[in-house]
């Protein structure tokens, strides 16, 4: 990706260790031909927008689901808002949900979800504090809980790219 205009992908903004990542995962997954989607809440779309970046590989992306709010995790998701009330938006167990969601609702092979608080959130929120949990179609699920500190919101997504994109990666090997 750095040969590309940075004009036209999110390259200046992403460390190449990140974009290197991305693109050996996507290779990977392209080689398995197995395809992807996305679940985000606290990245926004980041994800998603680094995968469809890749030239010549993000094919492999079958889509994303941007589901910031409560609400979105149930109606495109199937979360149970029951699930959200009971635990939290951010928590391991709505984490799997997302990700078991974005299975059902795509032809992906792989889904990835991430939920969390990239800010200070509400008092009592525990600033950095992110979900994630990879799916495998008819197989596996993984989760991984990551506490990156108060360190802003730009810096807790760059590290959620970073494991969501090891969670992938893991995933393209699974049986």
């Amino acid at each position: 990706m750095a040969s590309q205009s940075g004009a036209q992908t999110l390259s200046p903004a992403i460390p190449a260790d990140v974009e290197a990542l991305a693109a050996t995962m996507l290779e990977r997954a392209c080689s398995a031909d197995l395809s992807l989607a996305t679940a985000e809440s606290c990245t926004g779309g980041l994800i998603a927008s680094l995968l469809t970046d890749v030239e010549g590989a993000s094919h492999a992306f079958d889509r994303g689901f941007v589901v910031y709010s409560e609400e979105a995790k149930a109606e495109l998701l199937g979360v149970p808002p029951g699930m959200i009330a009971k635990f939290g938006a951010v928590s391991r167990d709505v984490a799997l949900a997302m990700a078991e969601g974005a299975i059902d609702h795509s032809n992906a092979d792989i889904a990835l979800a991430v939920t969390g608080f990239a800010g200070a959130g509400s008092p009592g929120d525990e600033p950095g504090l992110v979900h994630f949990a990879c799916a495998r179609r008819g197989g596996a699920i993984d989760h991984r809980e990551e506490h990156f500190g108060d360190v802003g919101r730009g810096a807790v997504r760059l590290g959620c790219l970073r494991v969501a994109l090891e969670m992938m990666d893991s995933h393209i090997d699974a049986a």
